[in-house]
């Protein structure tokens, strides 16, 4: 293991795909989509990502020996468990804006909807 990877992730290269993108992935992907899905605003992402930055930084120090004080590995860490939450908060609510109102909305794409032209 080189000095740089451990200084910029806080852990191995294989640590931080796995764990880091893998499992707190998933995290980040069940809470983006439990705030769709409730009607939350998008900006509540953002502490829910916090948190699970948090939590990944201490698992991967308790479990893997990373560096629980890395800065630069939870900066990197929570941005990336913040764009997995936020793809899956408009990947849901896309579903469920065109699911829920089928009459008024139709899908352009994964992440976005819009209005039906009206008759």
């Amino acid at each position: 293991m080189e000095l740089e990877q451990v200084e910029l992730l806080g852990a191995d290269w294989v640590t931080f795909i796995l764990f880091s993108c893998g499992m707190m992935g998933f995290l980040a992907f069940m809470s983006g989509a439990a705030l769709a899905k409730t009607w939350r605003p998008l900006w509540q992402t953002v502490p829910y990502a916090v948190l699970l930055g948090v939590a990944q930084r201490f698992l991967v120090f308790a479990l893997f020996l990373g560096d629980l004080w890395s800065l630069s590995g939870y900066l990197i860490g929570t941005a990336v468990l913040l764009v997995v939450a936020v793809a899956a908060y408009y990947l849901t609510l896309t579903r469920q804006m065109v699911a829920q109102y089928p009459w008024l909305h139709e899908r352009t794409g994964p992440f976005t909807w819009q209005r039906k032209p009206q008759p």
